[in-house]
This record gives C-alpha cells, structure tokens and sequence, in this order.
C-alpha cells in the first residue's frame, strides 16, 4: 500500500498495517469492554448496598418493633400484678410508687403512670406529687379506656404532657434546630414535643371489673438504647477509616431526635434534619426510599421508611445508612483489577497480534518478492509456504501460474520465432512480387494493347477472334491482379487532413447507385448529422468505402436492401461507419479469413481478394478498427471504426 502525503509516496508494510489493524480494533474493544465493565461494576456495586442498606433496614425495623413489644409486655406484666389489681392499696400511694418506681427503672422505662376508668391520673413513678389531671385525650390512653384492650405505638407526647411526667423528660425533648444543608424550610426554630414507645393496659380488679389503665413508655429523644442497637446488632460497630461503618437515626418529624451519626467534632448529631427532597418521599409520599444521600457530613447509602402512630399517621422516620466510602474503594479497587486485566489482555492481544502478523508478513514478503523475480523474467521462482491455509494455496497457485507462465513464454517465443520468419518470408516474397509484377506490367501491356489491336483487324466471328478474345480477357484479368499487388505492396503513406466522413460516404454513392449493378439495390440511409470531423485520406476512406459498396452490391447480386449509417459515440470518442446488406451472408470459417489477401468466394475471373485485405491496412493505419457480422441468408454488417479528432460538433 502507497498513500502521497504532499507529493511523497509513502509505503506501508502490511505487517504494519496488519499491526495497526490489530492494535486498533484491540484498543477499541478494550475502551469499550472498559467502558461498559466500569459502569457494570458501579451498578453492581451500587446494586449489591442498596440491597444491603434494604436488608438493614428491615433488621432495624425488628429491633424498632422488638422494643416496642417489650414494652407492651411489661405494662401489660404491671396491669396484672396483684397489688395492682387490689384497690385498695392506692390507699397507701407512698409503698405502691416505690414499687412500681422499682419496676420503672428496671425495665428502663421513662414513664409509668396509673390512671382510673375515667383517665384521672391515680399516680405517677416519675412525679408522685402530681395526679388528678385527665389523661384521656392521649391517643394511646383513650385506646385503652375505649377498647379495654392491651395497646402499644409510637405517638408523640406534648412538652406540657411531658412536664407532668417528670420535667426531666420535657427539658430532655427539647431540641433547638441546627441549620442543616438540603432540609426544608420550616418557621418553627425548636422541638418542645417528644417522640416515644409507649403502650397501656386495662386494670381489673379480682372481680374481673375494670378499675383503670396503666400506660408506660420510652422517651426516644436524645435516648441512644435504639439505635445504638441497631450499629451494634446490624453493623457489629465496624469501623471504616475513623468513621463507623453503619449509622441508624430515628426522626421525629424531619428532626434527629435519637442517633449515632456523628457531627465533625464527633458529637451525634442531634437537632439535623433531613434533606427535603427524602422527606417529602418518606413522610408526605409515605414510600420506603432507599438511594444515596448526603448524611450531615458524609455521604452514604441509605434506607428510609415512615414512623406511624395508633392512628396510621406519619409521625416520624426510621433510618439506616452505610458509609458510602467503603463502596467507593471497593468499586475503586475493582475497576483498577478490571482494568489492570483487561490493559494485560490487550498487551498480550498485542504481542500475539504482532507474532501473528509477522508470521503472515513473511508468506507475504515471500510472495512479493517471488512475483518481483517473475516480473524481471525469472519463470523458476517458486514460493514454498508450509501454513495449511489461503496463503499456502496462494503460493501453489503462484507457483502454477509461474510454471503456466513458463510454459506460454516458451510457446509464444516460438510462435514469435515463427512469425518473424514467416514475416521475413512474406516480406521477401511481396518484395520479390512486387519485383515480379513491375516487370511483367510492361509486357503484359503489350499483350493487352495488341490483343484489342487484333480484334478490331479480324471481322466477323470465328475462332480466332474467340481465341484472340479469350487473350484479351485473361491480359486484363492479369492487370487487374498486378494493378492490386502494387497497391498492396506499395503501402503508400495516407495523407491526413480533417475530413468529413458522411460527405465522403455520400459521394461514394453518388458514384455508383447509377451503376448496372446498383439499379435494383435501395439504399437507405442514416447519416447522423453534425459528425465531428475525423483526421483521415479522404482518397483512402473513399477507396475503402467504395470496395464495401461494390461488395455488397455483388453479395445481393443487384437486387436487395443496403442500409448505410454513421454514428458517433461520445463515450467511446470514435465514429462509426456501418454498411448492411440483405446478401447470402459469410459462412463461419470463411469470417476468419475475408482480411486475408488473394482470399475470395467468388468465381473464377471475378475479383483478386485484395479489396478487403487493402481496406484493413488503410483502416489500421488510421488507427481504426473494422469487424464484420453475418449470417448466413440474411445478409452482412461491416462495422468501420475511426477516432475522432475532439469533442466538439461541426
């Protein structure tokens, strides 16, 4: 391959271009593999936490589930405790606080209060000083009273409700918002309510008579026991680069009320909120969100789903999330050994590509340089190719061609040899006939010019004017062949000169439709007009015209059809001449051989057979062509081909 880079030819191997071949579809599959590999091992990766974060998220929710059930059951343990049943101890309030203030602090509950059938509050562990106040308007209380039955959510508790607890509790709630990035906008500024577990069971004295409920819970705000379970039990407190690995957070609303996601100083973020746009999926959509989100100093992986109370209303969130970091580096390693083997891949692709190609390049080079050998003339050259595949097939096909070759070159010497003999030969002897019958002109005219002397002294007929006739004829005949022969041998230079060739076809007519011959003959012609002229004899073509003329005329035996038509091809930048007649047509040996000199069809004493064997000369020394078609009983086509001097009409 040669490619001209600013007038410079440039050769390119094709070991090269082989290894430049290799090199770029292997650069481009190992970009695309890449491509595709890294984007299918982040979504794998990304895939692989999200399902991760979801499986948390639902062990979180069991421990979540799991502590509201314990605290249902203690209360519901209380309500059955016999000095609880027994009336008459709320006589004795100070020993019944002791108790139940025992069992408080050892189930770690924040509240447990006794109220009556109407929801007075009868005693409270966290403030025996304060009762009386109705307690009926909570949720979870008026459940109890309504239904008599054992009940347990999560609700949100009042600060003033709070207060009357334990004012503990309510200064525990109370929680000042922190300025968070991505949250919404809210106008209020801090959180006096609390979030908490809480549940209650009817009382029944030992008559089976409802007497009141008891109700107890767990504040959740700024309490960790949740979900610091949740980093313990889900994530078992790894830790990744300093940072922990899992974090959970329970919301109250879009505020951080109880968590282990640590702020930059290492304190836990109580009082962040939550990013709007997971809010707005979580508590006013109430869907489950899982994705990657910014943590208020990192990024992670997370789940989040909806908190609701008694009554199926979004009152907070449950939240669990993985260091998103961890994935990165894992990710990050994964496409480093991916891409590490596929960049191996790719250089041993390479290295194979280059042996390959070099292994090929050589048959190649063999081949080439085999065809050099026969090109400069050396026929031995052989090619020896042990590779059983195209190549190999190749070089035994070059190797049969150069035997093929060989074998041609020898016979077409010998023919050459032949032919240059035979030419000599012919060359000699139309010397030598043109000697000949320059010599005999000048008797053979005497004989002529006395003949018809004799004829015009001897009357009447008898036979020696037949004799005598019979010697004039043959005289004739005899200069005829001679007068031939000369314009054969002579090969006289044409004179050229642009020339119209239609002109000259018309009067080439003109000179014999009055002709005997001619009188029974229509001639039709089709002469295309505007002809470019052609650079030609006229006295040559007109002779060559004639003898096709006659031809035909003598083929139809004066009486048929001769059509006449001239043509240019644009494409082919020749004109062309074509006489057809309605004559007995040419026999197919006889096509072969009608350009031949002295070779004729006709009788004895008619013609010379040097008409047709003259015009091929004078058409090929005008660079033209002439063919002929036919078939036998419809008659002959000659087709005369001569290039045009220009482009150009008229």
């Amino acid at each position: 391959m040669r490619r001209s880079v600013k007038g410079t030819t440039v050769r390119i191997p094709i070991a090269t271009k082989l290894i430049l071949s290799f090199l770029l579809i292997i650069v481009i599959t190992s970009a695309v593999f890449s491509v595709v590999g890294v984007q299918v091992i982040g979504d794998r990766v990304v895939s692989e936490a999200q399902e991760r974060v979801r499986t948390d998220l639902n062990s979180a929710r069991e421990i979540y589930l799991n502590r509201l059930g314990m605290i249902s059951h203690e209360i519901r343990f209380v309500s059955d405790r016999t000095f609880v049943r027994d009336g008459s101890v709320y006589r004795n309030r100070r020993n019944l606080a002791q108790t139940l203030e025992a069992i408080r602090k050892r189930e770690s509950l924040d509240v447990l209060t006794i109220t009556d059938r109407a929801g007075r509050v009868l005693l409270r562990t966290t403030n025996p000083d304060l009762s009386g106040d109705d307690q009926s308007h909570d949720e979870i209380v008026k459940s109890a009273l309504l239904t008599r039955e054992p009940v347990v959510s999560t609700c949100v508790v009042s600060a003033d409700d709070l207060r009357k607890e334990s004012p503990v509790l309510a200064q525990r709630a109370y929680l000042k918002f922190i300025e968070t990035p991505k949250a919404r906008a809210r106008e209020e500024k801090e959180e006096t309510s609390g979030l908490m577990l809480k549940a209650a069971a009817p009382i029944f004295d030992f008559e089976s008579k409802f007497i009141g409920v008891v109700y107890g819970g767990v504040l959740v705000n700024r309490n960790f026991e949740i979900v610091d379970k949740i980093k313990e039990t889900v994530f078992q407190n790894v830790v990744y680069e300093g940072a922990d690995i899992g974090t959970a957070t329970i919301f109250l609303d879009d505020l951080r009320v109880s968590t282990n996601v640590k702020n930059e100083d290492g304190t836990r973020a109580i009082g962040t909120r939550i990013a709007e746009d997971v809010y707005d999926q979580v508590v006013k959509e109430g869907n489950q969100w899982i994705g990657r989100a910014y943590v208020v100093n990192n990024w992670y992986i997370t789940a989040y789903e909806p908190i609701r109370d008694i009554e199926d209303e979004i009152i907070g969130i449950l939240y669990v999330g993985i260091l998103e970091q961890k994935y990165a580096d894992i990710k990050s390693r994964t496409v480093v050994v991916f891409l590490a083997i596929t960049l191996m891949g790719a250089c041993t692709s390479m290295v194979l590509a280059y042996l390959f190609s070099r292994k090929m390049s050589g048959s190649v080079r063999k081949l080439v340089s085999a065809s050099k050998e026969v090109a400069n003339g050396n026929l031995d050259a052989k090619v020896e190719i042990r590779s059983n595949d195209e190549l190999r097939e190749l070089a035994d096909s070059f190797n049969l061609m150069a035997s093929a070759l060989k074998k041609r070159d020898e016979q077409l010497k010998e023919f050459a040899r032949k032919k240059i003999m035979e030419s000599e030969r012919l060359a000699i002897i139309g010397q030598l006939a043109a000697d000949v019958a320059h010599e005999i002109n000048n008797p053979l005219q005497g004989i002529v010019a006395y003949s018809h002397l004799l004829l015009e002294k001897v009357a009447g007929e008898n036979s020696t004017r037949e004799s005598i006739s019979k010697i004039a004829t043959q005289a004739n005949r005899c200069t005829d062949i001679i007068r031939g022969l000369l314009d054969f041998s002579r090969q006289r230079k044409p004179q050229k000169r642009p020339s119209d060739v239609n002109l000259i076809m018309q009067e080439c007519v003109s000179l014999v439709e009055n002709q005997a011959v001619f009188h029974n003959i229509q001639i039709e012609r089709d002469f295309e007009e505007n002809l470019p002229r052609v650079i030609l004899d006229p006295s040559q073509m007109q002779q060559v015209f004639m003898n096709m003329l006659i031809n035909a005329a003598e083929a139809m035996e004066g009486n048929g059809r001769l059509k006449l038509a001239t043509r240019f091809d644009a494409k082919e930048k020749y004109i062309e001449a074509e006489f057809t007649d309605t004559g007995h047509g040419i026999t197919e040996e006889n096509l072969e051989r009608i350009f031949d000199p002295f070779f004729t069809t006709k009788e004895v004493g008619h013609g010379t057979g040097l008409g047709l064997a003259i015009s091929y000369g004078i058409i090929k020394e005008h660079n033209g062509t002439i063919s002929v078609q036919s078939e036998i009983g419809k008659g002959t086509t000659f087709f005369l081909r001569l290039p045009v001097i220009s482009d150009e009409r008229g």
